[in-house]
Parts: C-alpha cells; structure tokens; sequence
C-alpha cells in the first residue's frame, strides 16, 4: 500500500449496515475534494456496500484492508 494521507478517520466498529456507509456518506459531505476519508467497521457489508456507493458517486477507493474482523476503506473524495 502506498502512503495514504487519512484527512478523516470514521470509528464505525460495532454499528451494522448501513451505519458504516451513512457515516462516510456524511464524512464525504463536508470534506474537500481529494480529501480521505477512512471509515473502520467491523460489519462484513462494509466492505461490499462502500466500494459500490463510491463507484456509483464517482469518488475513488484509496485502499481496503481487512485485519480479521476489522475493515479499514478508505475513500478519496473526487468531486
């Protein structure tokens, strides 16, 4: 992974979908663009839910990493 500069991070362990992705979709919101925004949930949906939300509003995934029950997405806003 190359070095990503996290301009936001969303602590979204322990909440179920569509919490994590509510939560970003907000972060997203009142960030700049090319800002990122890095969103941690412990809810497998995350990591399908979020990719397809930014791949629909045209914003980029930074990265996406999965350490046993943890998400880390990170998402650079694009527009």
């Amino acid at each position: 992974m190359s070095e990503v500069q996290v301009t936001k991070s969303i602590d979204a362990r322990g909440a179920y979908c569509p919490g994590p992705l509510m939560e970003l979709v907000k972060g997203i919101k009142t960030a700049q663009v090319g800002d990122v925004v890095e969103v941690l949930s412990t809810d497998k949906g995350s990591a399908v839910d979020i990719p397809e939300w930014v791949n629909k509003m045209g914003h980029e995934i930074a990265y996406l990493e999965n350490e046993g029950d943890e998400f880390k997405i990170a998402v650079r806003k694009a527009k």
